[in-house]
């Protein structure tokens, strides 16, 4: 289990609803510890500031998270914990290891803008 403040993905299957219902989700997977708690932490302090993205955690050792070991952007990445950004339930952009809370905003501006018609 992790202890995070995140919504928390349990099994491939709702995995897989929750990529086709929403349009833009970022997904951390790893585990409780030093270089992943913090990636977790800025994805809690962001998703007031980003709620058209929906931000999910997954146990990087759930079997359920098989899925997303096989994935071709993680396949040869080494570092946890692993985030993916979807859009439209493709992946638009991959990241491992630690990130910083500029970089994690670099990547949701880019890849999840939001036009604002006037």
């Amino acid at each position: 289990m992790l202890y995070t403040n995140l919504n928390h993905i349990e099994s491939a299957a709702e995995f897989a609803r929750i990529i086709n219902e929403n349009e833009h989700v970022m997904l951390i997977c790893g585990r409780m510890g030093p270089i992943c708690i913090p990636v977790y932490r800025i994805a809690e302090e962001l998703e007031e500031k980003y709620s058209h993205v929906k931000f999910y955690d997954m146990e990087y050792d759930n079997p359920e998270s098989y899925f997303f070991h096989a994935l071709p952007e993680v396949r040869d990445l080494m570092e946890i914990p692993f985030t993916v950004y979807y859009k439209n339930g493709e992946v638009v952009k991959a990241t491992a290891g630690i990130q910083t809370k500029t970089q994690i905003t670099a990547i949701l501006d880019k890849e999840f803008s939001v036009t604002i018609n006037a």
